[in-house]
């Protein structure tokens, strides 16, 4: 790009960013935050307070750096209901775990793996 281009395209991009500036200087919401921060750091300067002194005020639970600051709690889902079948007995155990007391019997008696086969969809 030659020199010139590049002045043009400099020159635009600056004309576009003070029409930006102007529309952003007119703006009502824009004034009133300006104002509030005018009159919360004066307010602050009354009572010699820092921005920290007052999110400490504010809000007194610390966070973490990068957590969600009001995260919901995460619920597990439910477990679902495995029915085992022993071909040998004809015994059935339905568990949501793998801490059955029978299962576990059948385990070592059978292997883990020959167990887990007996699972019905």
């Amino acid at each position: 790009m030659s020199r010139l281009a590049e002045f043009r395209a400099a020159e635009k991009a600056l004309q576009e960013q003070l029409a930006q500036l102007e529309s952003l200087k007119n703006d009502a919401g824009l004034k009133k935050e300006i104002e509030f921060e005018e009159k919360l750091k004066k307010l602050m300067d009354s009572y010699g307070k820092s921005l920290r002194d007052v999110i400490s005020i504010l809000d007194p639970k610390p966070h973490k750096a990068g957590a969600p600051i009001a995260a919901a709690p995460k619920q597990r889902r439910a477990r679902v209901v495995k029915v085992y079948h022993n071909p040998h007995t004809g015994e059935l155990i339905e568990t949501k775990g793998g801490n059955h007391r029978g299962l576990k019997a059948w385990k070592e008696e059978y292997g883990a793996a020959t167990v887990d086969s007996w699972l019905r969809g």
